[in-house]
């Protein structure tokens, strides 16, 4: 905090281990770092001290301490992260924005496109919004596109923050479908839910960063998918 001339900690003694299929909840008050704490793995910040320590394809990497090109590449391939906002480039269609997971994932164009309507159509967003541009719509519209985009591709590891905050009744339905699709599938998830009860199902562990979990697993900080 420059204009206070101190530094303020977002968390600090988190220990645990993540495997795949396993869905863990995080919980906590305002503030507490749950957010940082997904971003932090998703590696949008750089911790001060630690491991992040991910099992990707081609080997264990420290992903609080690896080069920004392999961070890229496992954002390609490996880790998804869904926020509760949704940044749309102007002037592109929702179905394109959809449709571009599986494109660079090297899946052609129009079967692309065909899955993206798909997931929109899930998600509930309406027919005559699938050519439109997202930077147009209300705010939960685009969190439908923002999901229908990040979950169209399984990963191995998963990180929500809050993705339910901005949905109705019905796409947050669609949504638990298919994150119980994805657990069936092996892809491990870590999440923060406005509505916790929407997932309680498909929860395996509940970490409170509200209190120290050291005891939860005492090697550095691991995610192991």
């Amino acid at each position: 905090m420059h204009h206070l001339d101190s530094q303020l900690y977002a968390f600090s003694d988190v220990d645990f281990t993540l495997n795949a299929g396993e869905f863990v909840l995080l919980k906590g008050a305002n503030g507490v770092g749950k957010s940082t704490m997904l971003r932090t793995i998703y590696r949008t910040y750089l911790p001060v001290a630690g491991e992040v320590l991910f099992s990707s394809r081609r080997g264990e990497i420290d992903l609080a301490r690896a080069a920004d090109v392999d961070v890229a590449l496992l954002r390609t391939e490996e880790i998804g992260f869904v926020t509760q906002f949704l940044v749309a480039r102007p002037r592109v269609a929702a179905e394109e924005i959809v449709a571009e997971p599986l494109i660079l994932h090297g899946i052609e164009r129009l079967k692309a496109i065909e899955e993206a309507r798909h997931w929109l159509d899930v998600f509930g967003v309406k027919e005559k919004l699938w050519r439109a541009y997202p930077t147009t719509f209300s705010g939960g519209e685009q969190q439908k596109v923002n999901l229908a985009r990040a979950l169209i591709l399984p990963r191995r590891l998963l990180l929500l923050d809050e993705p339910t905050a901005s949905l109705d009744a019905g796409a947050r339905t669609a949504l638990t479908k298919r994150l119980a699709e994805l657990k069936s599938q092996n892809v491990a998830m870590i999440g923060v839910f406005h509505h916790p009860g929407d997932v309680a199902d498909l929860v395996d562990r509940t970490i409170d960063l509200s209190v120290e979990v050291k005891d939860q697993n005492m090697e550095p900080t691991h995610v192991a998918v």
